[in-house]
């Protein structure tokens, strides 16, 4: 293990470099322009794993951008087999006007390297990568059997992927899964993300008349489509940020005093600081600790009617649309959410306007393991040996599908070993990653693999 974590102390410039040169390639998966890009991203991934020592490494071909299949499977029997997952795709750079230097060419400002997709998910990545080839070129072997599946449509929703996990499941089959596309609650405090929330969502628009009416001949005769709008979600929610959409709560677990107390002990933020509220708001009965990180939540995404412009037109809009997403928790399932939201909305229309609703195709269920599980310990104590200080563990509002196919599939434990920072600016101008967390994250995956490799 020491020669290891030597190898990485002595190669430091060269990972630097390494990092650099996967940083430089555009691999925006969402703009066909930069197709090339992509593919030259899934290649440099390729190219990495063979010099590093893996002797089995496919660029796989899939309907749209290809996954990075590798395997070194020479730890035996006895040790546990790992799938290493990530993406080497990443957001656009726009508005380019906001970058402090180029997106595409990466610099270093203070302590941190700036560059799209320097946290999210190529730097993360580039970690694993570099501390198996440290593995490899030192002691010629790995601790554990290793997988790896690095895709490029993550940033468009994994379009391809899931078909493929499922119809290649021998060849992705793991013991569990370890995945670096999240981070910390703060900047050097080591935090165990162990559950993640699930994602459902929808658009409705209520129809009035068949165009714009104005106000002082029509109003009092013609429902206003933006008033009947408003009616609707204020029946779906009270201000106690209680949801009211029947059965939106069933099959939803009470928090238990444990987790209460693992929330309780994890830093808070402070909103007003980071947001500009004046105020928090949660649910009944709830921190907003706690409803942020272990609570389902209703909310509108966006809101138009009418004129938008300078002054005054009065009118009665033909129309008004909602965007709305709920964040789920274990136990809802998001088809029955989406489902529910529907009858809801349709049972709260009022009479004079008509509704259309477009589900969200993209849904995915939450994801929670038991804190006290054997893999999750072993990576809580990777974090303290090296950042000398207490893990927190959490539970993140945010949703990664991927994590939900995994357990849905495979039905293994999912480890999410972020490095991020709440300062790195995801999918916003001047993404950026801590070159501390790049030399402890990859000391900490080191220890992490070993200590699971004596599990075995």
């Amino acid at each position: 293990m020491n020669r290891v974590i030597q190898y990485l102390s002595e190669n430091k410039q060269e990972n630097h470099e390494q990092l650099v040169k996967f940083l430089k390639i555009p691999s925006v998966s969402t703009d066909s322009t930069y197709k090339n890009d992509v593919k030259k991203a899934a290649d440099f991934v390729a190219d990495y794993l063979k010099d590093a020592g893996f002797k089995q490494v496919e660029v796989q071909e899939t309907n749209g951008h290809p996954i990075v299949f590798a395997e070194w499977l020479e730890a035996g029997d006895q040790a546990p087999t790992v799938l290493f997952y990530g993406h080497y795709d990443v957001q656009p750079a726009e508005p380019l006007n906001e970058w402090k230097s180029e997106p595409f060419d990466p610099e270093i400002r203070g302590n941190r390297i700036y560059a799209r997709g320097a946290s999210d998910d190529k730097g993360q990545v580039f970690m694993h990568l570099a501390v198996l080839k440290a593995f490899l070129q030192t002691t010629g072997k790995l601790p554990v059997n290793v997988k790896v599946c690095i895709e490029g449509e993550e940033e468009i929703g994994s379009a391809n992927l899931y078909k493929i996990l499922r119809e290649q499941k021998e060849k992705y089959q793991a013991d569990f899964a370890v995945i670096s596309d999240s981070g910390m609650v703060a900047n050097d405090q080591p935090t165990i993300l162990y559950g993640l929330k699930g994602f459902t969502g929808l658009e409705f628009t209520v129809k009035g008349p068949d165009n714009d009416l104005h106000s002082g001949m029509y109003g009092g005769a013609i429902r206003n489509p933006a008033m009947a709008m408003a009616h609707i979600l204020t029946s779906m929610k009270n201000e106690e940020e209680v949801v009211l959409v029947k059965g939106f709560y069933d099959g939803v677990e009470d928090l238990t005093d444990e987790e209460r107390d693992l929330i309780e002990h994890a830093p808070s933020e402070d909103f007003a600081a980071s947001t500009g509220a004046k105020e928090t708001v949660s649910e009944k009965g709830y921190t907003a600790k706690e409803h942020t990180m272990a609570r389902p939540t209703l909310e509108v995404n966006g809101l138009y009617s009418g004129y938008q412009g300078e002054g005054t037109k009065t009118i009665i809009p033909a129309t008004a649309t909602t965007k709305l997403t709920c964040r789920l928790v274990p136990g809802q399932d998001p088809t029955t959410v989406q489902d529910l939201l529907v009858e809801h909305i349709e049972r709260n229309t009022p009479k004079g306007v008509t509704v259309t609703i477009k589900k969200e195709s993209l849904s995915a269920k939450a994801y929670r393991v038991d804190p006290s599980h054997p893999l999750i310990q072993k990576a809580a104590e990777s974090f303290q040996e090296t950042f000398d200080k207490e893990v927190v563990y959490v539970r993140m509002g945010g949703s990664i599908p991927v994590v939900e196919w995994l357990d849905d599939i495979y039905k293994i434990p999912v480890v999410l070993l972020g490095f991020g920072t709440p300062d790195d600016r995801l999918h916003s101008p001047n993404e950026s990653f801590p070159l501390e967390h790049f030399e402890k994250g990859m000391q900490t995956i080191a220890n992490y693999y070993n200590k699971v490799g004596k599990l075995g």
